[in-house]
C-alpha cells in the first residue's frame, strides 16, 4: 500500500435551477497528488445542529507520484449530531493512462486553521496495454 499525502483547496458553487441541494465541486489537489477535481456534490444540512449528509462523484485529473492520468472518487459522508463518517473511495477501473488500475480510498480532515488535508492510500495495479 502506498500513501500520498499534502494539502487541497476547494470550492463549492451552487447549481442553478429548481433543486438546491446540488453543488458544483471543484478542488485543486497540491502534494504528490497534483491534479484537479471536478464534480457535483448532492447534499442537506439538518434543522437539528451537527446533523448533514454528502455524497459526490469527482473526477481527478492530474499526477499522482509522477504517473500521468484520471480517476473517480465517490464520496459518501453523514455527521450525526457532531460524529463525522466519511468514507471516498476510488471508483474501480476508474484510472486511465499511467493510473489504469488504480484502487485506494481517500481521507479527508479540515484543519482548526481550514486547510483542508488529503491522504490517499492507494495501490496500483500493473494492467496489460
Amino acid at each position: 500500500m502506498n500513501q500520498a499525502s499534502g494539502v487541497f483547496d476547494v470550492r463549492l458553487t451552487p447549481e442553478p435551477g429548481e433543486f438546491p441541494l446540488a453543488r458544483r465541486l471543484d478542488k485543486r489537489y497540491h502534494g504528490p497528488l497534483d491534479a484537479v477535481g471536478e464534480g457535483r456534490m448532492l447534499s442537506f444540512v439538518s434543522p437539528v445542529p451537527g446533523s448533514a449528509g454528502y455524497v459526490a462523484i469527482e473526477r481527478v485529473v492530474g499526477t499522482l507520484d509522477g504517473r500521468e492520468g484520471s480517476f473517480v472518487l465517490q464520496h459518501h459522508g453523514v455527521m450525526e449530531r457532531g460524529q463525522p463518517r466519511l468514507e471516498v473511495l476510488v471508483v474501480p477501473d476508474s484510472g486511465t493512462g499511467a493510473l489504469a488500475g488504480l484502487a485506494g480510498r481517500l481521507d479527508i480532515r479540515i484543519e482548526p486553521d481550514g486547510r483542508h488535508v488529503y491522504a490517499l492510500d492507494y495501490t496500483l495495479e500493473d494492467l496489460p496495454r
